[in-house]
C-alpha cells in the first residue's frame, strides 16, 4: 500500500470522526451553549484526556511502535505477540493505579491545577464529571496499545474507524437529552457516562480488528523485562511530547477558568480547526512513524529522507489552503455550525476569534507530527521531550501575560506561537543532525502552495462578502449551509487550479508520493500484502 493511501485510510477514518464531532459539537452547543454546565462538562473531560493522550496515545505511538517493528523484525510474530503482552500488563497496571489515585486526589486537583477558577455548584459538579470519566483512561490504553499493533501490522482501518464510536456515544446522549427535554446539569451527566461507554466500544471494535490481522492478546502478570524496560526509558519523554498540544490546553484551560465562557469559547474552536488537524496531521503521525522505523532498521536512509519530504509535502498541501480559509470565513463557519439555541450571536465573534488565531498556528501544529517520526523513529525520545517542555515554559508566561489584554485570544495566541516554535526547534535539530534533507524543489513547491492558498482565501472572502444576507445571523441554517459548504468546495477547487498553475504541485509530485519506496525490508512487503479490514 503507498504511502499516500495510507494517509487517505488513516486521514478517511478520522474525516469521518471529526465530521461526526462536529454534530455532536452542533448538539452541544444547542444544548448547553457557553454556559456554566458546558464548561463544567469540558474541564472535566480535559483531565482525562490530557492523560490518555499522554500515556495511553503519546507514548506508545511514539516508543511502542519502533520497538514493536523491532520485535518483528526479530523474532517474527510470535515475538511480537509476547512483547506486547509483556508491554500491556506492565502499562494497564500502572494506569490502574493512577486512575485509583486521580479519582481520590480529583477535588484537590480540580481546585489547584484543572480550574481553579471555579467554585460553588459549577467546582462540585465539574469534580463529580471528572470522577465519573476519568476511568476512561483506563480504557483508552488497551486502545492504545491495539492501534499501535494494527498500525505497525498495516491495518490502519480499524484504529482510524474506532474514535468514531466516541462520536456515537457522545450523539446518541445528546439526543436523549435533548428529546427527553433534560435540564443543562442532567445533560452533563448524560455526557459523562457516555464517555465510559464510548471507551468500551473503541476496545471492542479494535480488539475484533486485531484479532482479524491475525494476532491475539492475553494479560500477563507485570514484569520488568528488558524490552518492557526499554520501552518506559523511551515512554516517559515521549509522553510529555506526544501531548504537548493537550498539555498547552491544559494550561490554557487554567488560565481560562478565570473568565465565564472562556473555556467553551476555547474547546468550540478548538473542534473546528481540529477538523483539518486530524484528517491531516493524525495520519501523517500515524503513518509516518511505523514506515520510517522500517526504513532506518533496514538502512534505507534514502527511503527514509523520501517518507519525510513527501510527508511535509503532503501535510502542507492541505494545510496551507485550510488556514487560509479558517483566515477567511471563520465568523461564518462558526455561525453555521453553533448559533442556534443556547449559543447566541455574540459568542459567535468571541469564538470566531479565537479560531483564526488557532488556524495560523494549524500547518505548525500539522509539522510537529511530521517531524517529531524523525526523532522517534531513531528512538530519540528525549530531545523532543526538551523542545516541549521549553514550549510548555513559552507557552505559559505568554497566556499569563496576554489573558488579561486578550482574554481568551490571548491564550489562543499563546498556544499557536509555542507550536511554532516547537517546530523550528525540530527542524533545526534534524537538520543540524544529518537527519532531514530538504529537496530544493519541495522548498519552491511549498511557496507556490502559500501564494495560491492567499489567492483563495481573497477570493473566499469576497464570496462570504457578496452572499453577506444569506450568512447573517437572520439567515436559516439550511440557507447558511446552502451557500457556505458550496463556498468553501469552490474555494478549495480554485486553490487547486492555481497551484497546479503555478507549479505548486504537479502529476510528478503526486506519482511520487504514490510510488512505493525502493529498498523496502521484506517483513514490510509481505505485510502489505495482508487483507485490509
Amino acid at each position: 500500500m503507498s504511502l499516500v493511501k495510507k494517509f487517505v485510510t488513516v486521514g478517511g477514518g478520522t474525516l469521518g470522526s471529526r465530521l461526526m464531532g462536529f454534530g455532536r459539537e452542533m448538539l452541544m452547543a444547542a444544548a448547553l451553549g457557553t454556559g456554566p454546565m458546558a464548561e463544567a462538562f469540558m474541564a472535566a473531560f480535559k483531565f482525562p484526556n490530557l492523560f490518555r493522550r499522554l500515556f495511553a496515545e503519546g507514548a506508545f505511538n511514539a516508543a511502542f511502535v519502533p520497538l514493536f517493528a523491532k520485535e518483528i523484525e526479530a523474532g517474527g510474530m510470535e515475538g511480537a505477540k509476547r512483547f506486547s503482552e509483556e508491554v500491556f500488563g506492565v502499562l494497564f497496571t500502572v494506569l490502574l493505579g493512577l486512575t485509583i489515585v486521580m479519582e481520590l486526589a480529583m477535588p484537590l486537583l480540580m481546585r489547584t491545577i484543572i480550574a481553579p477558577g471555579f467554585s460553588g455548584d459549577k467546582y462540585d459538579v465539574t469534580v463529580r464529571l471528572a470522577v465519573i470519566m476519568f476511568p476512561y483512561l483506563a480504557c483508552m490504553s488497551l486502545t492504545a496499545m491495539l492501534s499501535g499493533m494494527l498500525n505497525s501490522l498495516h491495518h490502519y482501518f480499524a484504529a482510524a474507524i474506532a474514535p468514531i464510536f466516541f462520536n456515537i456515544a457522545m450523539i446518541g446522549a445528546l439526543v436523549y437529552g435533548l428529546w427527553m427535554d433534560s435540564d443543562a446539569i442532567t445533560i452533563a451527566y448524560y455526557l459523562a457516562w457516555a464517555v465510559l461507554v464510548a471507551g468500551l466500544l473503541q476496545i471492542l471494535v479494535l480488539y475484533v480488528g486485531v484479532r482479524f490481522a491475525g494476532m491475539s492478546i492475553g494479560f500477563r502478570r507485570p514484569h520488568l523485562t528488558p524490552g518492557v524496560k526499554r520501552l518506559l526509558l523511551l515512554a516517559f519523554p515521549a509522553a510529555v511530547t506526544g501531548g504537548i498540544q493537550q498539555i498547552n490546553l491544559i494550561i490554557g484551560q487554567a488560565i481560562a477558568s478565570l473568565k465565564e465562557g472562556a473555556i467553551a469559547s476555547l474547546q468550540y474552536a478548538d473542534r473546528i480547526y481540529q477538523l483539518p488537524l486530524g484528517v491531516v496531521g493524525v495520519a501523517v503521525g500515524v503513518v509516518l512513524l511505523p514506515e520510517l522505523a522500517r526504513a532506518l532498521k533496514g538502512g534505507h536512509r534514502a527511503e527514509a529522507d523520501n517518507l519525510q519530504n513527501r510527508s511535509i509535502e503532503f501535510a502542507l498541501f492541505l494545510t496551507l489552503p485550510a488556514a487560509a480559509g479558517i483566515f477567511a470565513l471563520a465568523p461564518d463557519i462558526i455561525r453555521l455550525v453553533y448559533e442556534r439555541g443556547a449559543f447566541r450571536p455574540e459568542a459567535t465573534a468571541t469564538v470566531a476569534a479565537v479560531l483564526t488565531l488557532f488556524g495560523f498556528g494549524l500547518p505548525g501544529f500539522v509539522l510537529n507530527k511530521a517531524l517529531t517520526p524523525g526523532f522517534f523513529a531513531r528512538e530519540d525520545t528525549k530531545t523532543p521531550m526538551r523542545f516541549t517542555m521549553m514550549s510548555m515554559v513559552f507557552n505559559t508566561v505568554l497566556s499569563v501575560s496576554l489573558f488579561p489584554i486578550l482574554a481568551e485570544r490571548g491564550i489562543a495566541l499563546a498556544e499557536t506561537l509555542a507550536g511554532w516554535l516547537t517546530v523550528v526547534l525540530l527542524f533545526y535539530t534534524l537538520r543540524k543532525r544529518g537527519h532531514l534533507t530538504i529537496e530544493r524543489s519541495l522548498v519552491s513547491r511549498v511557496i507556490r502552495m502559500m501564494i495560491a492558498s492567499v489567492i483563495m482565501a481573497a477570493a473566499a472572502r469576497y464570496g462570504a462578502n457578496y452572499f453577506s444576507a444569506s450568512l447573517s445571523s437572520s439567515a436559516t441554517s439550511l440557507e447558511q449551509a446552502a451557500v457556505l459548504l458550496p463556498l468553501i468546495a469552490a474555494a478549495f477547487f480554485l486553490y487547486l487550479v492555481i497551484v497546479f498553475a503555478i507549479g505548486g504541485a504537479d502529476i510528478g509530485m503526486i506519482r511520487r508520493s504514490l510510488k512505493r519506496g525502493r529498498g523496502k525490508p521484506a517483513v514490510a512487503d509481505k505485510m502489505d500484502g495482508d487483507i485490509q479490514p
